[in-house]
């Protein structure tokens, strides 16, 4: 299983990177506190002082189309924004 699905790449993010060291992550929907910071710690090696997580229910959408409605519903998902410790960033850009 792995906990950590991708990374939160958008403009408030990035500034929240920047100026308080929280970054923010899609994580699988099983995975608990100590999980994600256990794994951000190894998979980035740096030292994570907080983890805050919310889920997100999937919404109802629908369209009209020639053929009728069409409906359907987003994923769920769970996300983990994660504060590291005074000093520590992480680069998502380093290896490109």
């Amino acid at each position: 299983m792995s906990i950590i699905k991708k990374p939160i790449i958008t403009e408030k993010m990035t500034a929240m990177g920047e100026e308080l060291q929280q970054y923010g992550f899609i994580v699988d929907r099983r995975a608990n506190k100590l999980k994600i910071k256990q794994a951000i710690e190894d998979l980035y090696g740096v030292e994570v002082h907080s983890v805050n997580t919310m889920n997100y229910s999937g919404k109802r959408k629908s369209r009209f189309t020639k053929t009728g409605i069409v409906t359907g519903k987003t994923a769920a998902y769970k996300k983990a924004i994660v504060t590291l410790a005074a000093g520590e960033t992480i680069d998502f850009f380093s290896n490109i």
